[in-house]
């Protein structure tokens, strides 16, 4: 289904686009060498793939199989990934190009309404900096709970410069530099799990680590991007793409010797918010559809885009893959019937039901499960690590834009990461801030994609002069789907201390989503009346 829909529909959204190969990309005009570089599309398609995946196409598709059955599930990413995830991420970058490779808050801008576009932008920063200050933390505490990982992803950052170099300096071709630094990346997680130097060397607390990390954030935010992010993400991105070919074999090869232990459908509600409308299309995510994908694809994809139709490729084509990550996700749930522990009595872990069942494909080949096991929870891990250097960066450009470039990339950099570190380091109660609101970050998300639906649907028909209907439709599900997630959190922690402060961003999401679509409704209804 994928790949019909990639040839059909993917291929009528690039008719409705008119996208041209002649036609120069902001990457062409605008090169200046940091962030606007002409990029070969199997690079760029390593450096969006690996940073709109992170760990979301994994954890949400278990969690919400876990909670209503995998019928629901299934059937929401497949139709989510070719009608509403993949449109999104696709029309993104086209919207972004045909703009100047600026954010979607360009198109809300010069469609909407300068208004529009300051609410827009503040609000995708401020999604940014959570997101940053969460995903430290997960790196922080995965690479302090497990030397071999802290090990590989400081091998990859080594790698990763190096690999820059050699393409972009010495001019060596993609294919032999991949050959040389991706066996170091791949043997690194084997070293880093048998050397007792490692063990010893990199064994750090998780607030050691946490300092670390910010100081190479900063790097990849500020340094030009083919020298640590591209190709940090391009290598992370085969861990990807084994993982997918390993369990895309197991599954059509040896799927049927496998127990489905998970219902089919549980039910429609699951007890507390958990109902199924809204919350398994919140849940699911990436999976399916996600407003950061939007901030990838309009941030640092569309400024490295060479070719107006490798847009098809890497954003339609980048979603479907990222789908299909998905359904292997939901697999593995299903043969393992539950969200499983890596030790008996520990907090239910869906990195660690992923690593088991991937294991088990794994294991058709004759490979050891406990290496499958170690293989698929480190390539979550280096997803996790992926996503947070490029929130990083695209939260420099959000607030670079939001302050009309009046902020250099330094400046920009170093007050989106003081507000993480307020997230991190201050607590409420005996809780960091961030852990209080991060429940809100779901709706947010969706939220997001809902409104950068609305911004390209107004560019389509204002800037373009179409029918919008393949972007209005998804809009205005996933907005008012989002709305309705954001009430049953504001029912359920109102009455709360503790939790008050997440009713309150819940509130405030409401009055800016239904702002920004009033907004639209006065730019593409009232004025064409």
């Amino acid at each position: 289904m994928f790949i019909v829909a990639y040839i059909v529909y993917g291929g009528y959204q690039e008719r409705v686009y008119e996208l041209d190969s002649s036609r120069k990309t902001p990457a062409e005009e605008l090169y200046d060498g940091i962030d606007y570089v002409p990029t070969h599309p199997m690079i760029l398609l390593g450096h969006h793939f690996s940073s709109i995946a992170g760990a979301g196409p994994i954890v949400g598709p278990i969690t919400a199989a876990n909670l209503f059955g995998w019928l629901p599930a299934y059937l929401w990413i497949v139709i989510g990934s070719i009608f509403f995830g993949a449109v999104h991420d696709f029309g993104a970058i086209v919207g972004s190009i045909r703009h100047k490779a600026l954010s979607i808050g360009e198109l809300v801008n010069e469609y909407v309404g300068h208004r529009g576009k300051i609410l827009f932008n503040l609000f995708a920063w401020l999604t940014l900096v959570l997101v940053v200050a969460n995903f430290l933390e997960l790196a922080a505490g995965s690479f302090a709970g497990d030397p071999a990982v802290a090990f590989s992803a400081v091998v990859y950052i080594v790698l990763a410069i190096i690999f820059g170099l050699l393409v972009y300096r010495y001019h060596l071709s993609i294919l032999w530099a991949t050959i040389i630094c991706l066996p170091f990346v791949i043997g690194a997680l084997f070293f880093g799990n048998s050397s007792a130097w490692v063990q010893s060397t990199f064994v750090m607390s998780a607030s050691t680590w946490r300092w670390i990390l910010i100081l190479y954030i900063f790097l990849a935010s500020v340094l030009p991007v083919w020298i640590l992010l591209q190709p940090r993400d391009y290598l992370s991105s085969w861990f990807l793409y084994f993982a997918i070919i390993i369990a895309t074999i197991g599954i059509l090869f040896g799927g049927h010797a496998l127990d489905v232990n998970l219902p089919v459908y549980k039910g429609w509600y699951a007890g507390g918010n958990n109902y199924l409308w809204p919350m398994l299309f919140i849940t699911i995510a990436c999976g399916a559809i996600s407003g950061f994908h939007s901030l990838v694809g309009s941030g640092t994809t569309a400024k490295q885009l060479r070719n107006e139709k490798d847009s098809k490729l890497i954003g339609y084509g980048g979603m479907l893959l990222e789908g299909l990550v998905a359904v292997i996700a939901l697999i593995t749930v299903m043969n393992a019937g539950k969200i499983l522990a890596p030790v008996e009595g520990a907090a239910p872990n869906p990195q660690y039901t992923f690593g088991v069942g991937f294991s088990k494909f794994w294991s058709i080949f004759g490979l050891p499960a406990n290496v499958g096991i170690s293989f698929g929870m480190f390539t979550i891990n280096t997803f996790i690590l992926t996503t947070l250097d490029t929130a990083t960066r695209l939260g420099r450009f959000q607030l670079q834009e939001l302050t009309g470039n009046r902020l250099d990339r330094y400046t920009a950099t170093i007050v989106t990461l003081i507000a993480m570190a307020l997230l991190v380091f201050m607590k409420t109660g005996d809780q960091p801030v961030w852990a209080v609101i991060w429940p809100v970050f779901g709706s947010a998300n969706q939220l997001l994609a809902g409104l950068a639906l609305l911004a390209v649907t107004a560019w389509v028909m204002k800037g373009l002069h179409k029918s919008a209907w393949f972007t209005a439709v998804p809009m205005v599900f996933m907005i008012i789907t989002t709305i309705a997630a954001l009430f049953l959190l504001v029912r359920s922690n109102i009455t709360k201390t503790a939790t008050l402060p997440l009713a309150i961003v819940a509130i405030v999401l409401i009055i800016l989503a239904v702002w920004l679509v009033v907004e639209a409704y006065n730019a593409l209804v009232k004025k064409n009346a």
